[in-house]
């Protein structure tokens, strides 16, 4: 039985439909303040749809685009800026994040190279 995509989700559930284990849940949830399920009685976790989103946009920032925990949360924190009153809204209607990625890879290919280069220069000194 599967429930319907603006349903509550608890942990255990969250955790087996996202093949991610409850304690990394748990983890995730210290280190980004925005995820915070509701606690019902006994501290049981309660994730709503926005919940949800965050944990899957995490994971894949995490597990599929090889960001660290501190980049993910640098990242996550601002595009919710950038979005502004667009974070309160569902997040169907909100642009992907994939390309604000694009936008900014430019900045970010200039900043990598130049990286390379002060750190090629280093090398051949040593």
């Amino acid at each position: 039985m599967t429930k319907d995509s603006g349903a509550f989700r608890t942990i255990g559930e969250l955790s087996k439909e996202l093949n991610i284990k409850p304690h990394i849940l748990r983890y995730w949830e210290d280190q980004f303040g925005m995820l915070q399920p509701l606690k019902r009685a006994g501290s049981r976790r309660h994730y709503r749809p926005e919940d949800v989103t965050m944990v899957k946009t995490i994971n894949r920032l995490l597990n599929e685009e090889g960001y660290t925990i501190k980049g993910a949360r640098k990242f996550l924190t601002s595009h919710k800026a950038k979005s502004g009153a667009a974070a309160s809204q569902p997040a169907a209607s909100a642009p992907p994040v994939a390309a604000s990625v694009k936008d900014d890879s430019g900045v970010m290919l200039k900043e990598l190279k130049t990286i390379r280069d002060r750190l090629s220069s280093a090398l051949s000194q040593a």
